[in-house]
């Protein structure tokens, strides 16, 4: 136990100088003493916990602040890096655009080059093609003046078949009707075709030499066996009796001196010997023209003139001969054949070159 505070006389002389006076606080017993020892142990261990926790944290803290420091330093350095690759990019698109836009620049002008050579192309090709047919239409006309000169058509079909093939390595499409023109103008031209009129050159000499062979109808009955006419003597059997000879030979003297025909233009008998000769002389002179007419290709001529020589040996010669028959046979063989030896045309395949030439 605790003894008890003895009072202090000094303590009004304590109030009288100003002191409070002291308070009596009554002893606490044992019980509250040792709770409070042990409150204030706990409150100790408590505060050592509580700062043992507090540096924990503090180096929690700070251990956290080295990290972010370095996170910070990291993102320092990944944001200058970042930049550095970004302004790397911006120059790499810079010349990527720079780039680019030279290689559209060159496109372009690749471009204006291509359209100028395919210009260049089709104009080469237009002036190739333009060539062409100024040479095949050059060809075509010549052979066609040679044709209508010798009457000979193998020198248009051979330039109508060498303009088809030109026409045909060209392989220009717009070319094709051209190549079909000609190969329905030379389909056309031996289809028609008469020869080359050779044959009717030589008809006609065969003519000209047998004009002076011609009896007239006026002429006398000169004839023997072989005469080529109606009045020939008549033949005498080798098995005959001598009498049946001497009356066929008797017969045959008698018919030569006297004959009697039937002749309806009395023009032919009134002809003398002399106009007979120049009745010959105007025949092969008639023949002469119509072969040269034929010769210059003047079909119309050589018609005239083949007509005249018909209607003459028709009026004076006597039909009843063989020989006048044969003339008259070879004078319808020239005029059938100077009938189809009409100038070939080639109005069609002229037509399409002069298509072509237009550039249509």
């Amino acid at each position: 136990m605790t003894a008890a505070p003895v009072p202090d006389d000094s303590a009004p002389d304590a109030v009288g100088r100003g002191q409070l006076p002291a308070v009596v606080v009554p002893a606490p017993e044992a019980g509250a003493v040792a709770l409070a020892r042990i409150g204030l142990g706990l409150l100790a261990l408590i505060a050592v916990v509580a700062l043992v926790m507090a540096i924990v944290l503090w180096q929690k803290v700070g251990g956290m602040q080295e990290q972010l420091a370095r996170q910070s330093a990291d993102a320092t350095m990944q944001a200058a890096e970042a930049r550095a690759l970004a302004r790397q990019a911006q120059d790499v698109v810079r010349d990527t655009a720079g780039r680019l836009a030279l290689m559209e620049s060159r496109v372009a002008e690749v471009a204006l080059q291509r359209s100028q050579l395919e210009e260049l192309m089709q104009s080469l090709s237009r002036s190739r093609d333009e060539n062409l047919v100024v040479d095949i239409e050059s060809a075509v006309r010549l052979a066609q003046e040679q044709t209508q000169v010798t009457g000979n058509v193998q020198p248009l079909l051979a330039a109508l078949k060498a303009g088809e093939q030109r026409v045909a390595r060209a392989a220009q499409p717009r070319l094709a009707p051209l190549q079909r023109a000609m190969q329905r103008d030379a389909d056309r031209i031996r289809a028609t075709a008469s020869g080359d009129g050779g044959e009717a050159l030589a008809r006609l000499d065969d003519l000209l030499r047998s004009v002076d062979e011609l009896p007239p109808l006026n002429a006398l009955a000169v004839r023997g066996a072989g005469g080529g006419d109606a009045w020939q003597n008549e033949a005498i059997p080798a098995d005959a009796a001598w009498w049946e000879r001497i009356l066929l030979s008797a017969r045959n003297e008698l018919r030569s001196l006297v004959r009697v025909s039937r002749i309806d233009r009395p023009e032919a008998v009134l002809l003398s010997p002399d106009q007979t000769f120049f009745l010959r002389e105007n025949l092969k002179l008639k023949l002469l023209n119509a072969r040269l007419a034929l010769l210059s290709r003047q079909v119309d001529n050589a018609r005239t003139e083949l007509a005249s020589v018909s209607a003459s040996l028709n009026r004076y010669f006597d039909p009843a001969s063989r020989r006048v028959q044969q003339a008259a046979t070879l004078l319808q063989q020239v005029q059938a054949a100077v009938k189809a030896s009409a100038p070939p045309r080639i109005d069609e395949t002229l037509a399409a070159l002069a298509t072509a030439a237009a550039g249509r």
